[in-house]
């Protein structure tokens, strides 16, 4: 592979709730201390869980990396990745409040940009959106003219769901500027993350994002965003990839029944997800063994969908097994080059670092 690789899917720490301070107003970094806020963490990533973060990446207290010195030394120079994109998992939408979930946003957009982004030219990042639509916009707006934002990233369990006009406007704004949607596993509770009700377990809710994903990309095909935005992309980040093949035939096949209730979708909504949405690799939910690898690059039917992602500092490999051992040594380079800049417009200006 003549290209370094691009990693779309990492994880930057934040030290502490202080490191966003001077990123804020006075009135936000007065209030969080008079509070007493120190931290806001999404049961989702629970920062002891094993998943959470690989053994061999943690600090010497067990913490979570959070430098740019780390990043580098664990992924950028020790696998030769030419641009990582850094998608941060601050739980920003967690408030209910709309002013300060915006201002934790800003607030953290302004700090990757700050701290990492001017740090390393081989980094892009995610614009991570708010609670809230017209704060989300606000966001894009804002960062946008910044080319090194490459995405707006929201959670795969929300609010409401994600093809509502509601959202329409964060489309808008995304394909006016040719950025895609990031959708990341993880929720802001704001509902069940079961259709059954709360789960017990940890266990569980992990589990429950593939729902939470297949609801997310229903909605979104459905509700005709992909026909109202033709030019949008749907990037699924840490969802798996072997439910994809069996949803979509029960999408397909119901959506022949009752396809008079959609009369916008002029063809079948497989079409729309292969024209539309990209899923990176980790973690991969099948076993890397060649036969089912083929099998499940058969099922997906097409090259073009997944992208490459170490998903640093989540433990979904061992030591340097980037790359699913099963997969056809043809693809790599369409997975890890080629499909991400197709991508992500902003990749393709001008050379990579």
């Amino acid at each position: 592979m003549t290209e370094a690789a691009i990693d779309c899917d990492l994880h930057p720490g934040l030290p502490s709730m202080a490191s966003l301070f001077p990123y804020m107003d006075h009135h936000w970094r007065t209030s969080l201390k008079e509070r007493g806020v120190s931290q806001l963490e999404s049961a989702s990533w629970p920062p002891a869980a094993p998943s959470t973060v690989r053994a061999d990446w943690r600090g010497p207290k067990g913490e979570a990396p959070c430098s740019l010195a780390t990043l580098q030394a664990q992924v950028l120079d020790r696998w030769g990745v030419g641009t990582g994109i850094l998608n941060p998992l601050f739980p920003a939408q967690l408030p209910f409040s709309r002013d300060l979930s915006a201002a934790f946003a800003r607030a953290l957009n302004d700090w990757i940009r700050a701290e990492w982004l001017d740090g390393d030219k081989r980094l892009r990042a995610s614009i991570l959106l708010p609670n809230a639509i017209e704060e989300s916009v606000a966001e894009i707006e804002r960062l946008a003219p910044d080319r090194r934002f490459v995405q707006a990233m929201t959670l795969c369990m929300g609010e409401i769901p994600l093809g509502r006009r509601e959202w329409w406007p964060v489309y808008e704004a995304l394909s006016r500027h040719d950025m895609p949607l990031a959708i990341h596993a993880g929720s802001n509770w704001r509902h069940p993350v079961t259709s059954v009700g709360w789960p017990s377990y940890y266990l569980e809710e992990y589990t429950a994002n593939s729902m939470g994903f297949q609801a997310s990309l229903a909605s979104l095909i459905t509700e005709g965003v992909f026909v109202k935005f033709p030019k949008l992309k749907v990037v699924l980040l840490e969802s798996g990839v072997s439910w994809l093949p069996a949803f979509l035939w029960r999408l397909v096949k119901s959506w022949k029944g009752v396809r008079f209730e959609v009369p916008w979708l002029d063809r079948p909504p497989s079409e729309y997800v292969r024209d539309h949405v990209r899923l990176s690799i980790r973690p991969l939910d099948v076993p890397e063994e060649a036969a089912t690898m083929a099998r499940l690059m058969d099922h997906l039917g097409s090259d073009e969908l997944l992208l490459w992602s170490s998903d640093w500092p989540h433990a979904h490999f061992e030591g340097d097994a980037t790359v699913p051992q099963g997969l056809d040594p043809g693809l790599l380079k369409k997975i890890m080059v080629d499909n991400p800049r197709a991508t992500y417009a902003r990749l393709r200006e001008g050379e990579l670092a």
